[in-house]
């Protein structure tokens, strides 16, 4: 079934663009909401396979566009780590306006890190799943490389990041140092599924083991095997799309 479109108020009263995959045979028997990873938007190939293979299942995902990115309004420059995750809170308490509240929590790359920092304040979730997540958002540092320094000093740099320019600016680096990452994961009463490629050269498989050993039981591990980061391989994200849903299921119908 074709995907939705919908538009729903994000951070600072922006119109952020969604896309609502849902089963083409039934009724969902739970909805899920979907965060994509650090400078990509909700059109993302693996995003797209992943909710696929949820709806499969019978399981409605909403993927969105974070503030500033892909279709949706404001600008990037002005967006951090916390807008991130205030957009998350609006997305989930416009699919319990609309339809219901998601009870399920995806989050890919950085995505990952702002679901599992948003969950506490969705309460309607019941499992939160992470793909390829830093343990620290302030894993993205690296990712400036020596333009840090320049944002530091200047106040703000453009930045090119998968081929594509971005403004930093001081903002966005001074809100990270803010996070508490650590505090969050080891507070978190939601069981927690967690997926990374053991050959991610971009987010290390020794951030999946961080969130594991801070998370509270229960909790799982998924290897990714040989996938890359963004999953670029239809059958990986497939094969992630299709875990979460047999995973979840034990909790959704609690």
């Amino acid at each position: 079934m074709p995907a939705k479109k919908l538009y729903f108020e994000g951070n600072a009263n922006h119109r952020l663009s969604a896309l609502l995959d849902m089963p083409a045979e039934s009724d969902p028997v739970a909805f899920a909401l979907f965060a994509h990873c650090f400078t990509c938007t909700k059109n993302l190939k693996s995003a797209t396979h992943i909710s696929r293979a949820l709806t499969r299942e019978g399981i409605a995902v909403l993927r969105f566009d974070f503030t500033g990115l892909g279709e949706s309004e404001g600008e990037f420059a002005d967006t951090n780590f916390s807008s991130n995750i205030n957009d998350l809170i609006a997305a989930a308490a416009f699919l319990e306006r609309r339809y219901a509240a998601p009870k399920i929590l995806i989050g890919h790359s950085l995505g990952g890190a702002a679901v599992l920092q948003a969950a506490a304040k969705i309460p309607g979730s019941q499992a939160v799943a992470t793909i390829g997540a830093p343990a620290d958002p302030g894993h993205v540092m690296h990712l400036l490389q020596d333009r840090k320094e320049v944002i530091e000093t200047k106040g703000e740099a453009d930045v090119v990041l998968e081929g594509r320019q971005f403004k930093i600016k001081k903002q966005f680096l001074d809100d990270l140092e803010g996070v508490h990452m650590a505090e969050v994961i080891a507070k978190l009463k939601k069981p927690i599924m967690i997926f990374h490629s053991p050959l991610d050269h971009t987010v290390g498989i020794d951030n999946a083991a961080k969130i594991f050993q801070l998370a509270r039981h229960p909790k799982s591990f998924i290897s990714l095997d040989k996938a890359d980061h963004l999953l670029m391989n239809e059958a990986d994200a497939q094969y992630v799309g299709t875990m979460v849903a047999v995973w979840a299921r034990k909790y959704i119908n609690q």
